[in-house]
């Protein structure tokens, strides 16, 4: 019965095809009337499923509400467009150009922001580049996975497992996501789906991805010693550098350019400071928010939620306003604002259906029938020796499920870490297969690719999208788990 609603949901949107509104709510409710009916919930537990979705909810709606104003700010002045054309200097070839972005950037994006941001910022800037909508979104969400195993400033672990012992889980987890060295591998091959010689150009890119995977990989294993809070960033500064470097030196580099982009095309004339400035002020305040706004924690009755003063979608507002100003575009700004609102309350519902249901599953073991919680429940199978193989899977789906790396680690990490003393395995080396799993979750996660296709302007894609990520998703998993056997 516990598993009933997952089943109902995945039927509804892969199988009978129904939106993701419609499957999220049905989901909800089917949860709801188990909860109440079956386990027997508390009332005062059921309220506090639901406020806690919606609060959850409206953080990622400020997230999401904000990116859409601060892109369609940046595409009505054609920055976007204009950034596309200074990643030449670097290489003419376009595989190049989408790794440095997708990768790369993102994996800064991640560890500074987290909360989607990577997705929002270069999925736009990939269409600029000449890709389809579709393929942008599908890559952007592929190169938000592995930073995400520290996240924003550690976030995952520091959050994520607050109430259990995880003295050497960031270790692990640094040397379990080297597997994440694959990332551009993939993004290549879709990249070129559909190109004339797609196995030549593959080859071609090839060597170059490998060496970005490596370049951001190796160094944030290197830096974990420091603090739980440095290798997203440190590893995608390190990598930056090794990948800008390589390009100077023409290493690596595929040996025929190719470029999506027509001979000819021209963009309007901005100084690279001004076009470059948007970007930089986000990637400020991005960073000074996470390191000075504090968080307050909200403890009433059976609801417990914590608000952070910093949000990403604050800063995208507030580097969007003085963009427009700057430009002498201060008319755009409540154009831009409907633009915004429109696209984001279909997401806003989706995402609280979703959360809520999440709560509802953690709060059933509050019952008067005295049966454990819906993932308790689920739990209990996990007392297997082939445990270290399901907890990467376990993340993934807390990945795919809550859009965040931290809160799949709040539903799971306790039921993982029980069972895992219950085995008498290396607890801490199965929580960070959870938590690597968790990440590479990420590529699949339901809130990511909402925002993500609002951003970009699609609507009721998620299937085609789903399945450009998956087959890496599920790939990735399997080794890390087979990672796990031998480990653990």
């Amino acid at each position: 019965m516990s598993l009933v609603p997952f089943v109902l949901f995945l039927v509804l949107l892969l199988w009978k095809k129904t939106s993701l509104l419609l499957a999220s709510i049905a989901a909800l409710l089917l949860v709801w009337g188990l909860a109440v009916v079956f386990w027997q919930i508390l009332p005062i537990f059921v309220l506090a499923s639901f406020v806690k979705g919606f609060l959850v909810a409206l953080d990622i709606f400020i997230i999401i509400f904000g990116a859409v104003f601060f892109i369609e700010i940046l595409q009505e002045i054609k920055i976007i467009d204009n950034i596309s054309y200074y990643l030449e200097s670097f290489s003419k070839d376009y595989r190049v150009q989408v790794i440095l972005l997708a990768w790369f950037f993102e994996n800064f994006l991640e560890g500074t922001a987290g909360f989607g941001t990577p997705c929002a910022v270069v999925a736009p800037i990939l269409i600029s580049l000449g890709l389809s909508p579709i393929t942008a979104v599908v890559i952007a969400l592929l190169g938000n996975s592995t930073a995400g195993v520290f996240g924003a400033a550690g976030t995952p672990i520091r959050v994520g497992f607050a109430d259990l012992k995880t003295g050497s889980v960031p270790i692990y987890a640094a040397l379990i996501s080297n597997i994440g060295f694959l990332v551009p591998v993939f993004m290549l091959w879709i990249l070129l789906s559909g190109q004339k010689e797609r196995k030549n150009q593959f080859l071609e890119g090839l060597p170059f991805a490998v060496f970005s995977g490596l370049a951001f990989v190796l160094p944030s294993t290197l830096t974990v010693f420091f603090g739980q809070e440095f290798p997203s960033i440190l590893g995608s500064v390190f990598g930056i550098f090794l990948a800008f470097l390589v390009t100077r030196l023409g290493l690596f580099l595929p040996k025929n350019t190719r470029s999506l982009r027509l001979t000819g095309e021209q963009k309007e004339k901005f100084s690279i400071f001004k076009d470059l400035f948007p970007y930089a002020l986000l990637t400020a305040l991005l960073v000074f928010g996470k390191l000075w706004l504090p968080s307050v924690h909200l403890k009433m009755f059976s609801l417990k939620h914590t608000f952070n003063f910093f949000n990403p979608g604050f800063v995208f507002i507030l580097t969007g306003l003085p963009v427009a100003i700057w430009w002498g575009r201060r008319g755009l700004v409540p154009k831009v604002l409907q633009i915004a609102a429109r696209r984001t309350m279909e997401v806003f519902l989706v995402i609280f259906s979703m959360s809520a249901m999440v709560q509802l599953m953690i709060n059933s073991g509050n019952n008067l029938s005295g049966i454990p919680s819906f993932l308790e429940s689920i739990a209990e199978y996990l007392k297997t020796p082939l445990l270290p193989f399901y907890a990467p899977l376990i993340g993934a789906f807390g990945g795919f499920l809550t859009g965040s790396v931290t809160v799949s680690n709040i539903m799971f990490g306790n039921f993982i870490y029980t069972a895992g003393v219950a085995l008498n395995f290396n607890v801490d080396k199965v929580l960070a297969l959870e938590l690597v799993g968790g990440a590479v979750g990420n590529m699949v996660a339901l809130a990511d690719i909402l925002a993500t296709e609002a951003v970009v302007g699609l609507k009721n894609k998620e299937r085609e999208v789903v399945k450009g990520v998956i087959i890496p998703c599920v790939i990735i998993c399997i080794l890390i788990g087979i990672m796990g056997i031998l480990l653990v």
